[in-house]
Formats: C-alpha cells, structure tokens, sequence
C-alpha cells in the first residue's frame, strides 16, 4: 500500500492500480524526490503524467499545491486516482483526465509550475515528451520539470533551453529535474 509522505495528508493510505499495468514510484524514492524538490510548496499548479495511482501529485497537494492535473488513458487507472482523491476530499483542487498523454500535451494550455512524468520506461520517449511541453509552452519560467526513469536511460544535461538542475539515482529508478536555463539557476 502506498502512503503520503508529508503535508497536510500525511501517512493517509492510497490504493495502488494493478501492478501489471503500472511501476508504482515507492514511497522511499517519492520522499527523496519531494526533499529534493524543496520539501514543501507555497501553491502553484502540477501536472502528473502517467499519473498510475496519482500518488506524485497527491504528494504534491499535500505538500502544498493548490492544483493538479492528473493524465492517464487506462481507465484502471483514472478510476483508482479518482478513488483516491474522493477519499483524501481533495476534489475542488483536481482534474482526472483519461486521455493519452502526448495527445494531452498537444491540446491543453495550462502553464504549470511543475510537471511529473512516470512513464513505463520501455517507452522512451523523453524527449518527445520534452519537446511538447516546450514548443506549447507549458512549464512556467520558474517551473521544474521531473522526469521519471529506468537508471540506465541517458538524458541530456541541457535541451533547447532546458538545463538538468539535479539528477538522484535511487536503485533501478533515476530522477532528472529540469529547469529553463538561466543566470544564477537553482540548483547548479
């Protein structure tokens, strides 16, 4: 059973989808992630791609978030992310939306301020994903983008604009935070 790490949900209990479908982030490795995210936020809008369980971007309600966008097209999975929200009561700060996640990113245009992707990693198709979310300008100036992946997948430390601020290595799993580049970046 996965758990919320921190914030005002803390230690509630969320239900897992299949895990033939999906490779849940473990809670290990979601906490690693949120410390090196900064902890805790003071609003702003996420996205989560691939969202399985929606446990990242629960996390990031949690955390402080005002809004999330919760992509997925199997329906197991829309159906236990709505589940999982009905029982934290977080409806009002959501959306759960079943639908392929490029074609997503092709047709909305909300600005985020952090996006999170989990995709299975046999798709490989980061950059795809990277290059949707900068020609539609999806990500805020100030927003980070956090690429879920096996820890064998190269990526580039820079990408058209995008500088790798933070790279974490945790068993099998590696998490690439990116940022646009710019003097003075937080991280490097």
């Amino acid at each position: 059973m996965l758990r919320i790490i921190s914030g005002k949900y803390r230690s509630r209990k969320l239900k897992e989808v299949d895990r033939e479908l999906t490779r849940p982030t473990t809670d290990k490795n979601k906490e690693v992630l949120f410390n090196t995210l900064g902890q805790y936020f003071d609003g702003g809008k996420a996205l989560d791609l691939f969202a399985g369980s929606g446990s990242l971007g629960i996390e990031a309600i949690s955390r402080g978030m005002d809004y999330c966008d919760f992509v997925d097209k199997e329906t197991i999975a829309v159906k236990t992310i709505a589940e999982n929200l009905h029982n934290l009561k977080v409806n009002e700060k959501v959306k759960t939306i079943k639908k392929d996640v490029f074609m997503f990113l092709q047709e909305t245009d909300v600005k985020y301020d952090l996006i999170m992707a989990d995709p299975p990693y046999k798709l490989d198709k980061y950059l795809e994903m990277l290059d949707i979310i900068l020609s539609r300008q999806l990500l805020k100036m100030s927003g980070i983008i956090v690429l879920e992946s096996s820890n064998e997948t190269l990526l580039p430390e820079e990408y058209k604009g995008l500088i790798k601020c933070k790279e974490k290595i945790l068993g099998s799993t590696k998490f690439s935070l990116y940022e646009y580049k710019k003097e003075g970046n937080l991280w490097k």
